[in-house]
């Protein structure tokens, strides 16, 4: 089945790119290779597209602005050289996030991701399978030295990275694991947590206070990094009005 896709991205070498990685796929149409926001809203006012790779970082607008206007949402794919959107990213549902430079095999599994979406039967009135029907995991399994902790989300306060090691700090413990910060924030639930440092995860419901630039949990002050600031700042905005 084929499917028609838009490419957003201001950077000339990475929507050539983009655009070279498009071409080696043959079940994928390239409608346009655009270069900011405001072609592309043109572009999709008049060919609605199947596919959309969507850079963050633009002039004018971003690419998370586009996606929050756009009424008619495609497969979004984001493109980026940013890990801090992530969390955001996961909210807005897109399909995939790459991080540049970005590999034709990671490319390849994200369209092939965007694919089997859209050629997935709708659920409509079927009956939901086992895997649609089980919640997700309210815990998380982690190494400490030679055994293996259970670590609940509800009790996590704050995680800290330092390297390849990971410290959980909860309400009783603190626990030391051999992994990297950003492993461990992909199995954390992204509507009770926040990375708001390259260093530091914080959990939303253990926030004391929130001072200009930290955020105070219990007796500990938690640095907020200037590139994690808008995010961290929208993400309570959003909290205030609901």
């Amino acid at each position: 089945m084929q499917h028609t896709c838009l490419i957003v991205e201001d950077e000339p070498l990475a929507r050539n790119l983009l655009t070279e990685y498009v071409k080696k796929v043959s079940f994928l149409n390239l409608v346009k290779a655009c270069s900011n926001p405001m072609e592309a809203l043109e572009v999709l006012r008049t060919n609605p597209v199947d596919i959309l790779f969507l850079d963050i970082q633009m002039p004018e607008i971003t690419g998370i602005t586009l996606l929050k206007i756009l009424q008619k949402k495609p497969m979004v794919i984001l493109t980026t050289a940013y890990s801090e959107y992530a969390l955001e990213s996961y909210e807005l549902d897109v399909v995939d996030y790459l991080l540049k430079p970005i590999t034709f095999d990671r490319f390849l599994k994200a369209v092939d991701k965007a694919s089997q979406r859209l050629t997935s039967p709708a659920p409509a009135m079927a009956i939901p399978d086992k895997m649609q029907t089980e919640q997700s995991p309210d815990f998380v399994f982690v190494k400490d030295g030679t055994k293996l902790v259970k670590i609940v989300f509800d009790d996590i306060l704050y995680v800290e990275g330092l390297k390849d090691y990971v410290t959980i700090h909860t309400k009783t413990q603190k626990v030391v694991t051999l992994q990297r910060l950003k492993s461990l924030e992909m199995q954390l639930p992204a509507d009770k947590f926040i990375r708001i440092h390259h260093s530091f995860i914080i959990a939303l419901k253990a926030i004391d206070v929130i001072h200009k630039g930290e955020v105070q949990i219990g007796n500990a002050m938690i640095p907020i990094s200037d590139s994690y600031k808008k995010a961290f700042k929208d993400l309570i905005d959003k909290n205030q009005m609901q």
